[in-house]
């Protein structure tokens, strides 16, 4: 990635000088009082939308859910494409856009009871935080913009997307931006996802996944002793790759996260399967690590078709080794002089609010490994238990979450009287 030029004063200057004329205009001050106003109607979306279930690639339900809401508030345009992901437009007076999207999948399986629960201000359940903060905050800022009069020169396309979690692989980001229309069209990208308002993701995590799955002859313990072993080759594999060097600088990790296989304690199984999660922020070091691991199993498996001395009165047969890439996140990183940067520290400076910038893997991996300007935010609120049972948010703190996502994309649209 090329070194970006350094923000001159001038350029900060000028940025936090165009958020401040933005925020006083009487139509923007409105669209910010309507934020408070309409924050009982934010919460019955979030409780409904949390009850709505959208499993890994079983997300139609909140879909269909998503699209009524959009028509409701007023977007035009509304539909789904062949991916499963919903949008709705908020026009401007051009066909380039911002964009605000929010992924509409939680890691639950279908079986998971959706016992939401509201006490006081907090809501229970799984998936209120993540990624049901970020749909509401979607839906509470087009809302608001529906219900003003404020003029805006890009226009706006909202977005509920599939398949960002776990083995969803980003698909539903992927599919937007393979499609020529908002390819060619979205100038900025703003995901919001999860609660809060004291970071901003502007540097992509990537990652890449893989499911090992070794095979072999199978056979009894005791008369079959001798018969290569797959959980044995993936004993060995793990073993050697969990030795490999990895550099604290750019930081880079990797995770043996499940192990599958054999039937029976006194069964050689005839398969057995792990999952393998490798991550950093350089792609360089993933190459690495996957070179490391392929080198680990092939070691693996020649030990365990190659015993030095026949264990049994039987030739063993040979296990066979098959990777297969579950997962393969890009990254990618916001140039420091990028005007969407800018904007956001800018519209913080403005509202008081503290924010660290962040790499993490979201949806904005996709648009920022294109060299799109791209970040990922919080709804507002707090939150806590992601991908547990046991999550929460707490709508307190709500409309700092959605004035901040309604200034930043007032400021990138070109907003005026």
């Amino acid at each position: 990635m090329e070194q970006a030029s350094p923000v001159s004063a001038s350029e900060v200057l000028a940025a936090q000088q165009e958020v401040a004329r933005l925020a006083g205009l009487p139509q923007v001050r409105s669209a910010c009082e309507l934020i408070q106003v309409e924050e009982p109607r934010f919460a019955a979306w979030h409780m409904e939308v949390s009850r709505v279930a959208a499993p890994p690639f079983g997300e139609t339900a909140r879909a269909e859910w998503l699209a009524e809401r959009f028509r409701e508030i007023g977007l035009t345009g509304v539909h789904m494409d062949e991916a499963g992901n919903v949008f709705g437009v908020r026009p401007g007076l051009t066909e380039r856009f911002v964009a605000l999207s929010a992924h509409i999948d939680t890691v639950f399986p279908a079986s998971t009871p959706l016992n939401v629960r509201q006490q006081g201000t907090r809501l229970y359940g799984p998936g209120v935080s993540d990624n049901g903060a970020g749909i509401t905050a979607m839906l509470a800022v087009g809302s608001v913009l529906c219900s003003s009069r404020i003029r805006h020169d890009l226009s706006f396309v909202f977005i509920g997307n599939v398949g960002e979690e776990g083995e969803g692989d980003l698909r539903g980001m992927r599919h937007v931006f393979q499609t020529p229309r908002w390819r060619d069209s979205i100038a900025y990208s703003i995901i919001a996802d999860g609660a809060g308002s004291d970071t901003v993701v502007a540097e992509a995590l990537g990652s890449r996944r893989f499911e090992v799955i070794v095979r072999g002859p199978g056979g009894h313990s005791w008369s079959d002793f001798g018969a290569p072993n797959p959980i044995i080759v993936l004993a060995r594999a793990i073993q050697a790759f969990s030795e490999t060097p990895v550099p604290t600088s750019p930081k880079t990790t990797f995770n043996i996260g499940a192990i599958r296989g054999g039937t029976s304690v006194n069964a050689i199984p005839e398969s057995a399967s792990m999952k393998v999660d490798l991550r950093s922020t350089s792609m360089a070091e993933i190459d690495h690590l996957e070179r490391a691991l392929r080198i680990a199993l092939a070691h693996a498996l020649d030990a365990e078709n190659k015993p030095a001395v026949p264990r049994g009165t039987r030739r063993p047969q040979v296990a066979q080794c098959e990777v297969v890439e579950i997962g393969n996140r890009p990254a990618g990183e916001l140039a420091q002089d990028a005007r969407l940067l800018q904007v956001i520290r800018a519209v913080d400076a403005l509202l008081g609010n503290t924010a660290q910038i962040q790499r993490a893997s979201t949806d904005a991996n996709i648009p920022l490994s294109l060299g799109r300007q791209a970040i990922a935010m919080g709804g507002g609120g707090t939150g806590g238990g992601a991908h547990t049972l046991q999550e929460w948010f707490d709508c307190n703190g709500r409309d700092l979450g959605l004035r901040r996502i309604l200034l930043t994309m007032l400021a990138l649209a070109g907003a005026g009287e």
